[in-house]
């Protein structure tokens, strides 16, 4: 029974975290973009900040998913 109640959790934190990163990378995508809009010059600037933020906010749910695999296996 412990089993099958790790690997629910651990597909409900996989879910979550997903879920998080998709509204997060859309967050930071609409900001550049709105950034870019209103001061068109520092599209090069607001463009490599977008990117660094869209790694941070995808790094969430791959360790979800690390700790779901490793939840698993247990």
């Amino acid at each position: 029974m412990q089993g099958h109640i790790a690997t629910i959790g651990a597909g409900i934190a996989a879910a979550g975290a997903a879920i998080g990163a998709g509204i997060g990378n859309g967050h930071v995508i609409a900001s550049m973009i709105e950034g870019t809009a209103r001061q068109p010059e520092l599209e090069g600037k607001l463009r490599t900040n977008m990117f660094i933020g869209v790694g941070l906010v995808e790094a969430v749910p791959i360790l979800s998913f690390v700790i779901s695999l490793l939840l698993i296996s247990k």
